[in-house]
């Protein structure tokens, strides 16, 4: 039977897996793209199958919009293949969308661009509710101040343009084995408050979009703005990084439960089959 193929967004809260990529069918260390790709066999009675992701999103980090491309030799309609991989894969994995695609689509490297999102509280405590979802940063001034926010937060913000363009970003992700080029472009990055949404903490979140990003490379800039937030670091030094790169890093890494995929974008003709 001839292969069929399929283009399906994703969401996941990845708290319980140890990022994307599929690390064997032992299931020693689940993984999101494991969980997909056993539902896919299950559906597909057992057939080969292929899942092929648009990024690989580290362990704990989370996605609303991640992109795959799923091949089988089963032939079904791309709603009842949602419904169908829905019904098995684990709760907190989901298709939200589903349409067929062409055999050469390729996630990843057709990608126009990628867009993430940090989000964070500086509150003296973090709401449980939110834990999994939301990282606790808290800076070393974290009460209101005449009325404009947040201490940090407006420096922060004013950080945020340094990133912004075409720059080596050795200094800010781990070094690629693969030879790949440091060299990225970041479309946008803003800082922004979110809505209240109730659940006792106050959330801020980073909105960053790339034509692509290296390993770790959003979390370094994220943690090289939190010291900004917290007066150890300014922007002219995060401007000197990205100008002749060192080996050490200006700052950690933001830890992995802020971290979201929002969205990934393709030329529209890639959408139409």
């Amino acid at each position: 039977m001839a292969e069929q193929h399929y283009r399906v967004v994703i969401a996941y809260k990845g708290s319980d897996y140890y990022g994307w990529q599929y690390l064997g069918d032992a299931g020693e260390k689940p993984t999101v793209q494991f969980e997909i790709l056993k539902a896919l066999r299950k559906i597909s009675k057992y057939e080969t199958c292929r899942v092929a992701g648009a990024s690989r999103t580290d362990a704990g980090v989370h996605a609303l919009g991640q992109v795959a491309k799923l091949t089988t030799p089963l032939q079904i309609a791309p709603d009842k293949l949602q419904w169908g991989m829905n019904s098995l894969l684990p709760r907190d994995i989901r298709i939200i969308a589903s349409a067929r695609c062409a055999p050469d689509f390729n996630p990843n490297r057709q990608a126009l661009s990628k867009t993430y999102r940090y989000y964070f509280t500086i509150d003296a405590l973090c709401a449980p509710l939110l834990g999994d979802l939301v990282a606790h940063v808290p800076l070393s001034s974290s009460r209101q101040a005449d009325g404009v926010g947040e201490p940090g937060i407006q420096s922060m913000r004013a950080a945020c343009d340094v990133f912004v363009g075409e720059h080596d970003f050795s200094a800010f992700s781990v070094r690629d084995v693969s030879g790949k080029s440091p060299i990225r472009t970041v479309a946008s990055l803003e800082l922004f408050k979110t809505p209240e949404a109730g659940f006792g903490s106050a959330v801020y979140c980073f909105e960053i979009k790339g034509n692509g990003f290296l390993k770790y490379m959003v979390r370094y800039i994220v943690g090289s703005l939190f010291e900004v937030g917290r007066k150890n670091l300014d922007a002219a030094g995060i401007q000197a990084a990205l100008a002749l790169p060192q080996p050490e890093k200006l700052s950690a890494k933001a830890k992995a439960k802020g971290l979201h995929l929002i969205e990934i974008e393709y030329e529209a003709l890639l959408l139409q089959c």
